[in-house]
């Protein structure tokens, strides 16, 4: 508590800026995030809220939301784009590259060693029962995304009728996801023009007026100079970021050719981080009907496994995609039958990279041009609709999921009552009791250690 000299009134810490942030703490703060993340999109930015905005006050509660709201306009894992933007309005490019860099890299390695895990140990009982439980709660997560999403998205009749459509679309003709994202865009951009009032964007995230006292970043503060659109900045930053991703496509044909499991990895796996309008569970199909149908990279029931995996580690979803990855390099013996981990953890680092690589291009080239759109209808419409059309495909997704966890050999094999009895309590935890991600997959995978280890016993 201080006197102010020139007014004599009392001034607490809180009514006090805080104290400039060096990037060697900014760093140690983004690396604990990485650690911390758990918790899904939701989980993450509240954690970045709490810790950004009312605890240390880097940024203040209208600049965060500002961020926020044009993140949740990208393609991408909107809480790592956040943390990118962020550190990148405090310590410029390089403090949004280690800002969105640690956010998944202890993702990527914890990952990495549990598909090892996975891969050695999946065959044995204790890790078996574990997954049995886990299988039919990811089920219900991916059901309850639907319902999440939903929610949010289907505001009248038409918005309904684009989801039912995508549906069908994926389920009775197997059409292809970009192409389902595609046409919603074009249906929302022309709905735009003559019926604007049914595509205009509802929810999201307003504006709280809550004071947590002046932050480094606050609402009146001018922009840095170096977020201030530059045609020279943004031609050089797109240029920097294209030819990064040439460079590693590039080596990878040269190294393993244009048909090699590692450059198929790189070019799907652009394809799919361009494509994650509305979160992790949105991309699911389309990585799915690549990574199991065309590429066989892995199973259904491998796909779903990897899901619960990535559920319960800290990072975004989307990390998933280094699941698939490794199985599909450990697999495909991309570094041979004699260096199977090696194969797989290059594969996971692969697409880790390509997934990750147009976020950080959307946030430093990205960011001043987008801004300027913002709240205008021509360009929120298109993203209305895709996420309207989203939600027939995650109910789709969570169709598969159903089907391989609860007729485990096809339609003609047994009905696997446990497994529907364990999906169906933890959709009740779920939609009735608003349990969270970690909870309820802790609470299936002991059920399923505790039936399998009774069946035997009883049978």
């Amino acid at each position: 508590m201080n006197i102010d000299p020139v007014t004599s009134k009392i001034t607490t810490e809180h009514d006090m800026s805080p104290a400039p942030v060096s990037f060697g703490e900014a760093f140690r703060f983004w690396l604990k995030l990485g650690f911390v993340s758990f918790g899904g999109p939701a989980g993450q930015i509240a954690i970045m809220h709490t810790e950004l905005v009312e605890r240390r006050r880097w940024i203040s509660e209208q600049r965060f939301l500002h961020a926020l709201n044009y993140c949740m306009l990208l393609p991408g894992p909107e809480a790592q784009q956040l943390a990118t933007y962020i550190g990148w309005l405090m310590h410029r490019t390089w403090g949004g590259i280690v800002a969105g860099v640690l956010f998944v890299l202890p993702s990527l390695f914890i990952l990495i060693t549990l598909s090892w895990i996975y891969l050695r140990f999946g065959d044995v009982p204790l890790v078996a029962g574990i997954f049995y439980g886990l299988k039919p709660a990811v089920t219900a997560l991916v059901l309850h995304a639907a319902h999440r999403i939903g929610t949010r998205a289907l505001k009248n009749r038409w918005m309904w009728a684009i989801a039912a459509a995508s549906f069908i679309a994926i389920f009775a003709f197997d059409t292809p996801f970009p192409a389902i994202v595609l046409a919603a865009a074009l249906v929302g951009w022309l709905g735009s023009r003559r019926w604007p009032e049914v595509f205009t964007l509802g929810g999201g995230h307003g504006s709280n007026k809550t004071s947590y006292g002046p932050a480094l970043i606050d609402d009146h503060t001018p922009t840095p100079l170096h977020a201030k659109f530059s045609r020279a900045r943004l031609l050089k930053v797109l240029l920097v970021g294209l030819g990064l991703w040439l460079l590693a496509m590039v080596t990878l044909i040269a190294v393993n050719g244009l048909e090699g499991t590692l450059t198929q990895m790189g070019w799907f796996f652009t394809k799919a981080a361009l494509l994650t309008f509305g979160g992790a569970y949105a991309v699911l199909p389309y990585v799915y009907q690549g990574a199991v149908d065309t590429h066989q990279w892995l199973s259904g029931p491998q796909m779903i496994d990897g899901l619960a995996l990535g559920e319960t580690t800290p990072g975004p979803l989307i990390m998933v995609v280094a699941f698939v990855g490794f199985l599909g390099g450990w697999l495909k013996e991309v570094s041979g039958p004699d260096a199977l981990f090696l194969g797989g953890a290059l594969a996971a680092t692969v697409v880790t990279f390509f997934t990750f690589l147009p976020s950080f291009i959307f946030i430093l080239a990205g960011g001043p041009v987008v801004e300027a759109t913002h709240g205008k209808l021509g360009f929120t419409a298109p993203l209305s609709a895709i996420t309207a059309a989203v939600v027939g495909v995650i109910l789709n997704l969570a169709m598969f999921f159903a089907h391989h966890v609860l007729w485990p050999q096809g339609f003609e094999g047994r009905f696997d009552l446990m497994s529907a009895l364990i999906a169906a309590g933890a959709a009740v935890a779920l939609f009735r009791f608003k349990v969270g991600v970690m909870t309820l997959l802790t609470g299936s995978a002991l059920v399923g250690l505790a039936v399998s280890w009774l069946f035997p016993l009883l049978g």
